[in-house]
């Protein structure tokens, strides 16, 4: 193969999916290639947080999200329901230590696991004609001044292909992160943390829910036959070896003290909790998103958020640039934006760490945190921080909303503003009583300003950060934003 194309996304997976729908919305060529022969079906996140959705439901896969959820639900029949009604109300954990629902019911967590959320990724990159190719596992790279030629070996043999720009989406063990010479560092596993889905013969002897005991931590539920394990002993002695039944009986016997047994196993994984930092998230024409930019411990389930919003930052900016409305120097807002919201959630999944783990020290840190937790303000704030919605890029405005994303909100006329964000464009919503904030972007690409009845104007980037907002007929500051994130 000979080709040269804009973009060539390594990894398949839902960050990869997402971006290359992002760019295909831009305009940019792109191709995705995947290790894997099949998509993974392993157990994974079971379920994705509000700014996860929130990049979906932007690109009108909102109702699919909804509906897997209620299949995933109706699935488990009775206890189904009951769960759903229980999970719904739920804002999540910080260290096991439940987060009550003070914030806006709309923006939440939906109950699907990664698993499906690819499933919906994989439909909707199909609709838009992006090519996936299976069973590429890359083998080597090089960087010039105008592309990247990146090969690969797959059961056809080697090949290999130029783009414009590559990006690795490519996981934790990223091959393009380690060819392209970023810097990966941060601290070492201290435990290892297993999920299973498993038979035991007395099923009764553990009890239901999350259990902190001195070998660990047991989480037993909500979904039938699932089954998690914190285990203090250590991190794993060998992180690629299968995780066998053996392995899992001696870890939840140790851990719990009870005499259980398993009879079958469905699926295992483990995991630890090493944490590490990209240097950066771009090395001239080479980038990464997701796990190939950082890992961590899975507490808290905010590790494929995290990523979804990686690759909606970053997929609109990299297809401005290829489309030649921005220079490559636009690219440096990725990094400058995105490590410092991943520096903040890997400090919040060691102090977790810190907090679960049950000597006398960390016992008694995690009860004076508990007493905290029940003020108003320190719950909200922990919320906001494992939700992702409290994030805020600094882009240099006093005003609060600046910065943050904007949730979805009626429109008027049957219309909503995710809706019109499908197709991957700007919004600009025009709150002015002449129509003054419109005319100025009247010639503004991709951008679409809208008439609205409200008490603020607000400029929307297609990754749904509020870049600029005014009241009333303000309109100071908005021809420097539209340079800034528009024009050319």
């Amino acid at each position: 193969m000979n080709t040269q194309i804009d973009v060539a996304i390594v990894g398949a997976g839902p960050v990869g999916l997402l971006l290359a729908i992002e760019l295909k919305l831009g305009g940019a060529d792109v191709l995705v290639l995947e290790r894997l022969a099949a998509p993974d079906r392993g157990i994974k996140a079971p379920s994705i947080g509000p700014v996860g959705a929130e990049a979906l439901q932007r690109r009108g896969m909102g109702p699919a999200l909804t509906e897997a959820e209620a299949r995933s639900f109706a699935a488990m029949g009775q206890a189904g329901a009951e769960m759903r009604a229980r999970l719904l109300r739920s804002r999540g954990h910080f260290a096991l230590l439940p987060l009550r629902s003070n914030a806006e019911p709309e923006r939440r967590m939906y109950w699907v696991d990664q698993a499906a959320i690819e499933a919906v990724l994989i439909e909707r990159a199909s609709a838009l004609g992006i090519e996936i190719r299976r069973g590429c596992e890359v083998t080597d790279l090089e960087q010039r001044d105008t592309d990247v030629t990146v090969g690969w070996t797959s059961v056809a043999g080697p090949d290999r292909l130029t783009c414009s720009w590559l990006a690795g989406c490519d996981g934790g063990r990223s091959t393009v992160r380690k060819l392209a010479g970023f810097g990966f560092s941060g601290a070492p596993p201290s435990l290892t943390m297993y999920q299973a889905i498993l038979d035991l013969d007395h099923p009764e002897r553990l009890p239901r829910g999350v259990s902190r005991l001195p070998g660990g931590v047991v989480i037993n539920g909500p979904r039938p036959r699932r089954l998690g394990l914190h285990d203090f002993s250590g991190p794993p002695a060998d992180r690629e070896a299968p995780v066998t039944r053996d392995e899992i009986e001696g870890a939840l016997r140790r851990i719990s003290g009870a005499d259980v047994r398993v009879t079958a196993i469905e699926e295992a994984n483990r995991w630890s909790d090493v944490t590490r930092l990209a240097d950066t998230y771009r090395r001239d024409r080479v980038l990464v998103a997701g796990d190939a930019a950082h890992v961590h411990s899975p507490l808290g389930g905010q590790g494929l958020s995290l990523g979804l919003a990686d690759a909606a930052n970053l997929g609109w900016k990299l297809a401005a640039v290829i489309r030649g409305d921005k220079s490559a120097g636009f690219l440096d807002s990725y990094t400058a934006e995105r490590r410092p919201v991943t520096d903040a959630v890997l400090a919040n999944t060691l102090a977790q760490v810190a907090l679960m783990r049950t000597d006398d020290r960390s016992s008694a840190l995690r009860e004076v945190f508990a007493t905290l937790m029940q003020l108003d303000d320190v719950n909200d704030r922990v919320d906001g921080m494992m939700s992702g919605l409290a994030m805020r890029y600094d882009l240099n405005s006093d005003r609060a909303e600046v910065g943050s994303l904007a949730a979805d909100r009626p429109l008027g006329a049957g219309t909503s503003l995710y809706s019109q964000m499908a197709d991957g464009a700007g919004i600009l919503l025009d709150a002015t009583s002449d129509g003054r904030v419109a005319a100025l972007a009247a010639r503004t690409a991709r951008l679409r300003c809208l008439a609205v009845d409200a008490p603020r104007s607000l400029l929307i980037r297609p990754d749904g950060c509020i870049a600029w907002s005014a009241d009333g007929d303000e309109t100071d500051g908005l021809a420097d934003a539209l340079e800034r994130w528009f024009a050319r």
